[in-house]
């Protein structure tokens, strides 16, 4: 685990760098790629998915709040943005693949509208550019008001199965739970900060209508936490689009079409 200074408080990332075996397969070059988490997750959500991937650089960064990160003061998606720009700047990447996962979309977004120049492309996983409807906003003050009253512990454990489509949250209990016991060990005002943060960002379609590197867009069917018609209109903004819609799958592809996901991935960093 590495760790920087930002606003005061440790932010965490892990850079994962393909070992001496893949090197002398002649495997493990490539552009790195950076990974970011999204809502009740932490850099713990790519560990199962990572090892079906090509042998790269992964950087998997814990935004401010989420796993080993402190929570810094004012959080924004634009503060969360900065973040990552300061952990890649201490790395020295100078030209890498952004991937965000839901809230993780939102922050690439906003990395990408100060610092679009150091992406050579850019993935939305299970994510869309588009700010908050009244309704998605209200929802978001609702659960805020939930957590003040009924605590942090039961909106986290009614809020992750419902990222999961029916029959693989039964099935895959193990996941939802690992996702479960990670997420309560946050603090509740760094949970509310988050719902804060995405209530409060702007529309970026404009980001992602403009940005000059391919888009990988990963789109859930079954998706419910990213509607599919918001996904489907996101899909025609950017020059350079690349579109997988899975059809048996919720808002946590890594899990339940881990596979099909990865293949897909593989497919647009061999065309980068």
């Amino acid at each position: 685990m590495g760790l920087i200074n930002f606003g005061g408080k440790q932010i965490a990332f892990f850079d994962h760098q393909p070992d001496s075996a893949d090197r002398g397969r002649g495997e493990g070059e490539g552009l790195p790629i950076v990974l970011l988490h999204g809502f009740l997750e932490d850099s713990r959500l790519w560990d199962e998915w990572l090892p079906l991937l090509p042998a790269r650089r992964y950087v998997c960064i814990d935004l401010p709040g989420a796993g080993s990160s402190g929570l810094t003061d004012n959080l924004t998606i634009e503060s969360m943005a900065e973040v990552v720009a300061e952990v890649v700047g201490h790395l020295g990447l100078d030209k890498f693949i952004l991937t965000g996962h839901s809230m993780g979309g939102y922050v690439a977004l906003a990395y990408a509208e100060k610092w679009g120049k150091k992406l050579a492309g850019l993935c939305m996983f299970h994510s869309h550019p588009f700010a908050d409807s009244e309704e998605k906003k209200a929802g978001r003050l609702k659960a805020i008001e939930f957590i003040h009253t009924n605590g942090h512990v039961i909106y986290v454990r009614q809020t992750i199965p419902q990222l999961f489509i029916y029959d693989f949250s039964k099935g895959y209990q193990s996941e939802v739970n690992a996702l479960i016991h990670n997420a309560v060990q946050f603090q509740p005002e760094a949970i509310i900060a988050a719902l804060n943060a995405m209530r409060l960002r702007p529309d970026r379609s404009e980001v992602l209508r403009n940005i000059s590197c391919p888009v990988l867009m990963l789109i859930g069917q079954h998706d419910t936490a990213v509607p599919l018609e918001l996904s489907m209109a996101m899909t025609h903004l950017p020059d350079q689009g690349i579109i997988h819609i899975f059809p048996t799958v919720g808002h946590m592809g890594m899990f339940s079409a881990s596979r099909e996901t990865a293949k897909a991935f593989k497919e647009f960093l061999a065309e980068l």
